[in-house]
């Protein structure tokens, strides 16, 4: 199943794991979508970084996602583990 983006969707590196963030909307320039980090803001990616939209969920290929946002990723959920 594949269905249209929207915002508010979450956003996964793998499905049955916890969210690394949020769908923002469409990005600056064609075929991207703006995706936000928690703790770290927004990030523009290229749809070729998504590997399946399904049951409101973005799953992204981390092969494909810029360090500085695979940095913010791995920070996300650090205010909550206190």
């Amino acid at each position: 199943m594949t269905q249209p983006i929207e915002i508010g969707f979450q956003v996964y590196l793998n499905d049955g794991e916890d969210e690394v963030g949020a769908v923002r909307g469409p990005g600056d320039e064609p075929d991207t979508i703006t995706v936000y980090i928690e703790n770290a803001g927004d990030f523009v990616i290229p749809a070729s970084a998504i590997r399946a939209v399904h049951y409101s969920k973005v799953v992204l290929d981390q092969t494909q996602l810029p360090q500085p946002m695979l940095e913010a990723i791995a920070k996300a959920h650090d205010a909550e583990d206190r």
